[in-house]
């Protein structure tokens, strides 16, 4: 697959995510209220959507937008479609 994004971002984003991970097993062993893990879950969720919306916004403004100059117009249309069905299941 054509590199189509910011790597370096997303590896930066994901550690930050792995971190919050870590972060909230250890909530989970120190017996912290649910709420702040609850807390914690919860921006991890918004962290890993905002690195899928990266993807997709990436995909779009490299991958399909080549695609639609080079013709192809009916494969980035379907590209689109197949990318929009994963990331809508996040």
């Amino acid at each position: 697959m054509k590199q189509c994004m910011d790597s370096d971002n997303l590896h930066r984003r994901l550690k930050k995510i792995i971190g919050q991970l870590n972060a909230i097993d250890k909530m989970i062993d120190e017996d912290i209220p649910c709420e702040n893990v609850l807390m914690q879950i919860n921006a991890s969720k918004s962290a890993l959507h905002k690195v899928g919306h990266i993807i997709v916004e990436g995909h779009i403004n490299h991958c399909i937008k080549d695609a639609i100059e080079s013709g192809n117009t009916d494969d980035a249309l379907a590209d689109f479609e197949t990318v929009l069905e994963y990331y809508s299941r996040l």
